[in-house]
């Protein structure tokens, strides 16, 4: 393999800024978020806002509850979204190259998926080292410094250590104030981070969010697998959230939010641990043995269907949470899979096709880091612009589906 293992010209390091708005600051415990308290609506976040009241004394004190719970809202539900960034190794393995390991071709890889290239990591390159080089670069562009962080989330399938990566990249960016853990939600992650740390924020448990996506999933191909080696890559993006100062006027960031999961669709996409009985009572160097997953397995005709009827629902749910029309929606930021995807929501939503925002061709289905990578060139090219509107969308293994509308700047 590698005869054909290409560097990039650009090194694909992204160090991009969102935009350089917003105040606050401060260090607080992280909280159990507020979604998790909730026990039938994975979506509604402004309930958890409104001061609650019995029976007897609902009638009496209508309007003075009226009153609070506006001012509550308006105090918990302000964010802001300030900086992203976004990396990707500089190896690149073309379809060119995959058709010298499977039989395939370029035009046929293009025409079904529409990727053309992919970027995986090499020996001694790591996703903690993606992770480094996008937080550093979206940090900077929020005029943040590592150490004002109370929070980092990182969503990832495939971490550098099984205990999780966003504890090294923590001490690695020296964010010594910020508690740190993983996501694990497939390619849906990004998105389930940015609404988990939505309400870290509105709660006023963290001031300063950073929330990462990434994965190295070409770890868990099957080269020699036509049905998925033709789609997967290595990537990462990170972007920062603040609570929006009493100061601030501008409009909050996370405007609606949805997010569902159904464990009955896991067969469908998944990377299952490869061993078997108990280690302990296993014979000779058995025992001794080291873990190890076995490689994707997807049933690509069923992704596809599940795609394309449950991420223009779940938009819906995010649209209707913040009261809002998918008329008003300016850029999709769908997660990254297949271009086929891709066009059939943007068709089912009513959405042109050059405000669907694309990466696929370059980067391929780099899983939680597909989103993160997609904005930060659309904000980079100009193309998101401050005050539009964005619905990011991810869907992926569990199965999970998740959608967040958001203004950007």
């Amino acid at each position: 393999m590698q005869a054909f293992l290409h560097k990039s010209h650009h090194g694909f390091a992204r160090h991009w800024q969102a935009c350089s708005l917003g105040t606050g600051c401060g260090n607080s415990s992280p909280a159990a978020p507020a979604f998790l308290l909730r026990s039938n609506s994975c979506h509604s976040t402004q309930q958890q806002c409104r001061p609650a009241s019995s029976p007897s004394s609902s009638s009496r004190s209508s309007s003075s509850n009226k009153r609070r719970g506006l001012k509550c809202r308006a105090e918990m539900e302000r964010m802001r979204l300030l900086g992203v960034g976004s990396a990707a190794p500089p190896t690149v393995l073309t379809n060119d190259d995959l058709a010298t390991l499977v039989d395939t071709n370029d035009e046929w890889i293009s025409t079904r998926t529409g990727i053309r290239r992919r970027h995986v990591l090499a020996k001694g390159e790591s996703l903690t080292g993606l992770a480094v080089q996008s937080s550093l670069s979206a940090l900077a562009m929020a005029g943040i410094k590592p150490e004002e962080l109370d929070l980092i989330i990182f969503a990832t399938s495939s971490p550098d250590d099984l205990f999780g990566s966003a504890c090294q990249l923590q001490a690695t960016i020296g964010a010594k104030n910020a508690c740190g853990f993983d996501l694990t939600a497939a390619c849906s992650g990004f998105v389930m981070g940015v609404i988990t740390a939505g309400q870290y924020i509105r709660t006023g448990a963290s001031k300063k969010v950073l929330v990462v996506g990434g994965d190295a999933l070409s770890r868990f191909v099957d080269w020699r697998d036509r049905g998925t080696c033709i789609l997967f890559g290595d990537g990462c993006g990170a972007m920062v959230m603040t609570a929006a100062g009493a100061d601030d006027s501008a409009p909050c960031a996370l405007l609606g939010s949805a997010m569902h999961s159904d464990g009955a669709g896991q067969k469908s996409l998944n990377c299952m641990f490869s061993g078997e009985g108990v280690k302990a009572q296993l014979e000779g160097p058995a025992a001794s043995g080291e873990g190890a997953f076995n490689n994707i397995v997807m049933q690509g005709g069923e992704v596809f269907k599940f795609a394309v009827r449950s991420v223009p629902q779940v938009i819906d749910k995010a649209l209707a949470d913040a009261g809002m029309q998918k008329e008003q929606i300016d850029w999709l930021v769908m997660h990254q899979a297949n271009q086929r995807i891709l066009d059939s929501v943007a068709q089912r939503l009513g959405l042109p096709a050059d405000h669907v925002i694309s990466n696929l061709e370059e980067y391929g289905n780099t899983s939680a880091g597909s989103i993160p990578l997609a904005l930060d060139a659309a904000v980079r090219s100009g193309s998101i612009k401050k005050g539009d509107v964005v619905a990011l969308a991810g869907f992926g293994a569990g199965l999970t589906w998740a959608a967040a509308i958001v203004r950007w700047g």
